[in-house]
């Protein structure tokens, strides 16, 4: 560990004095990736020089215990200066863990009505809301491909396309069932009605990754229907791909050709067939323990909104905020950050126990 920090520290240095020299703007691409990788170091070799720093802070205090006239208010600083160093040391080690080669790849993100009917439906556009405000604070790009809607403007399902930086990283954990406690607008006793919706996020990838064989497919087109343009209705420009040997159905209707339609729902067919052979690999795995932050199955409830009370609980890290009203806004961070600790914590625990 220590000698994969030197190393780290070292690299630094020397892309800080690559990065110095003129010469180097002159290839674009070798900029981009050097402040790349800069960016992913800084993080690290700062934490280590803090760790560094207390380590000579620590081994002061160790020579103040010796002294009797200092010993008693050298004792509670170095407890201090101690726990300070235990935790640097934890977080070094959290950081060293290897990525998840996915977490910066862009998602499909799907979101579907659970139990409730219209309540539900009405959930899950709510939800959508909360995600692209969400994403609008990243900086991300959300483009529909699919949605079917209600006539009270609920979504019984939706997909879409999610871009931008660490879009998987920060929304992995956002996959399983999402539980709702209110009283619907067509409730007319006042009664909280409980309702869920499932939340799908697939990564993105690509045909190296993950290979179709066009033997497996039957694609279908069809007229689009809803709103979307004078084409609606005229062309047949919607696809249908179905995955045979699977059954795994997928429709696209929201680009604007055929072409495009046809792209983006094998990107989706591909991202959906990914996602099923990651879970069965890891269903595969004998005795394999079960991460504290869910497996992300989509049948396993992972947070509640309760609007009466005005909070969110998330299930698997036992966090409850009473700010329910900024959470449908978009303020997602605590949730995120709680959920991708919580993983690095599991992760490191398994990494220890071998």
């Amino acid at each position: 560990m220590w000698e994969q920090l030197n190393q780290a520290a070292l690299r630094l240095e020397e892309l800080e004095t690559q990065l110095a020299q003129p010469e180097t703007y002159e290839n674009p691409d070798l900029v981009a990736a050097l402040n790349r990788e800069q960016k992913e170091l800084t993080p690290l070799v700062e934490t280590f020089h803090h760790y560094q720093g207390a380590q000579r802070e620590l081994a002061g205090l160790t020579d103040l215990l010796s002294d009797p006239e200092c010993r008693q208010l050298a004792r509670a600083e170095y407890d201090q200066v101690k726990a300070q160093l235990d935790q640097l040391e934890q977080t070094l080690r959290q950081m060293l863990l290897p990525k998840d080669p996915m977490d910066g790849k862009n998602v499909f993100l799907e979101i579907r009505a659970g139990v409730g009917g219209e309540e539900a439906a009405l959930f899950a556009a709510d939800l959508y809301r909360m995600y692209a405000m969400y994403g609008e604070k990243q900086g991300w790009k959300l483009e529909l491909d699919n949605v079917s809607q209600t006539e009270l403007g609920g979504i019984k399902e939706l997909s879409c396309l999610v871009e931008g930086e660490s879009a998987y990283a920060k929304l992995k954990h956002e996959s399983g069932v999402h539980r709702v406690q209110r009283v619907p607008e067509t409730e007319s006793g006042g009664r909280i009605h409980t309702s869920t919706c499932t939340v799908a996020v697939l990564p993105q990838v690509d045909e190296v990754e993950f290979q179709l064989n066009p033997a497996d497919l039957r694609i279908d087109t069809f007229r689009a229907s809803g709103a979307g343009g004078q084409h609606i209705n005229k062309t047949e420009s919607a696809i249908r791909v179905t995955h045979l040997p699977t059954g795994t159905v997928v429709e696209c209707q929201d680009q604007r050709s055929q072409y495009k339609n046809k792209d983006r729902a094998l990107s989706i067919l591909r991202a959906r067939l990914y996602e099923q052979a990651i879970q069965e690999q890891a269903q595969a795995v004998a005795g394999q323990r079960r991460s504290q932050v869910g497996s992300g199955m989509r049948n396993e409830r992972i947070r509640t909104y309760n609007f009466p009370q005005g909070r969110v609980t998330d299930h698997r890290i036992g966090l409850t905020l009473y700010k329910l009203d900024a959470v449908m806004n978009g303020e997602l961070e605590e949730l995120v950050e709680g959920l991708s600790l919580a993983e690095q914590r599991e992760r490191l625990k398994r990494s220890e126990d071998g």
